[in-house]
């Protein structure tokens, strides 16, 4: 056959003296198609240059194969991160992602939902900045599948993926009184679910060993992903104010970290011999600061997996099955900001 200046789906089917249906679900790389034949189609696939036409595909299957993706900021690695596993997911099976930024802005991220769903993507995966669950509860009436990812709402049920962030902050804490801290205190994030989880795991350690839990160790950042540094430092200028000031601090998330280990540093003291400090979120650059960070590792890239799992999965039954909220195991990574002691393991 010669090729045109348009190949069709029609003309490889003929040309391979195979079905439409067939060399279709062997494009999707369906498991009802054997090797030889999903070879024998990719190769002349690839001979022939063949664009798939997204719009006469729209029409006959009900689908774009895109799916939406709102987070928080850009520039924050650990939603790159989530996309990552997200694209990984998806890619194979024939599907886009649509990335936007709600900017941490409750309205914004309304408007950007709603232009990702006029583009008629199949499925959204929201990291929500929302603080009731009024909004995501319209998106669910209006039959779009929906994943939340990282934080939940409060009185909403959808699918979710995340860590468990009471346990997040759990170990954190425990981290820092195993290094003999006594005075442990918290940078927690804003007033979203994933803060909350980790200012109760930390709360819950202190209240184990017998420490007291006061309200002026604990500093609330505005922010956590858009200026989570500058947020980070004035967080922590606010706790060495104290007298006596934290021999510890557990930050909600590495961004604010940064901010809080540049404030210590800059008032002439030590990490960790006088404060020892553990962030969350393990990101790629922590092991390259002033003093490498130690963090607990939320498995980002293993939750986008997850949430890209779900989102197909939502796509395909199209009927909503039962709500499922999957959590991937936190783990600390021991680096020098935190190590007080010579026997400490990397738990890496």
């Amino acid at each position: 056959m010669t090729t045109r200046s348009r190949v069709r789906l029609k003309d490889i089917a003929m040309d391979l003296h195979l079905s439409v249906v067939t060399v279709s679900r062997a494009l999707q790389n369906r498991r009802d198609i054997s090797t030889e034949t999903r070879e024998r189609v990719l190769q002349r696939v690839r001979e022939l240059n063949y664009k798939p036409n997204l719009a006469a595909r729209t029409l006959a299957t009900g689908r774009t194969y895109s799916i939406g993706l709102v987070v928080p900021s850009f520039l924050h690695p650990f939603f790159a991160e989530v996309a990552k596993g997200i694209v990984d997911t998806i890619r194979p099976k024939g599907y886009g992602l649509l990335i936007a930024s709600s900017n941490d802005d409750v309205e914004m991220e309304k408007r950007e939902t709603e232009h990702l769903l006029a583009r008629q993507v199949d499925a959204l995966i929201v990291a929500s900045v929302q603080h009731s669950p009024e909004f995501m509860q319209g998106i669910q009436a209006r039959g779009s599948a929906c994943v939340l990812v990282d934080r939940m709402l409060p009185g909403l049920r959808a699918n979710h993926v995340g860590a468990d962030d009471s346990e997040i902050g759990r170990i954190a804490t425990q981290h820092l009184a195993d290094q003999g801290c006594r005075r442990i205190a918290h940078i927690r994030g804003p007033e979203i679910s994933t803060a909350t989880g980790r200012l109760e795991g930390y709360q819950s350690v202190l209240k184990e060993l017998g420490m007291p839990i006061a309200h002026e160790m604990i500093a609330t950042a505005a922010t956590a992903d858009s200026g989570a540094e500058e947020c980070g430092r004035s967080a922590m200028l606010q706790l060495l104010s104290l007298r006596p000031r934290p021999d510890g601090v557990f930050v909600f998330n590495d961004g604010l970290a940064v901010g809080a280990m540049g404030a210590i540093l800059s008032a002439g003291l030590r990490i960790p011999r006088d404060i020892a400090l553990v962030g969350c979120g393990n990101v790629r650059w922590a092991h390259q600061l002033r003093v490498p960070l130690s963090s607990v590792d939320q498995g980002a890239i293993k939750i986008g997996e997850l949430a890209g799992r779900m989102a197909l999965k939502l796509v395909v039954e199209k009927a909503s099955p039962s709500i499922r909220d999957s959590l991937v195991p936190a783990k600390l990574v021991v680096r020098e900001s935190s190590v007080r002691t010579r026997a400490v393991p990397n738990r890496h």
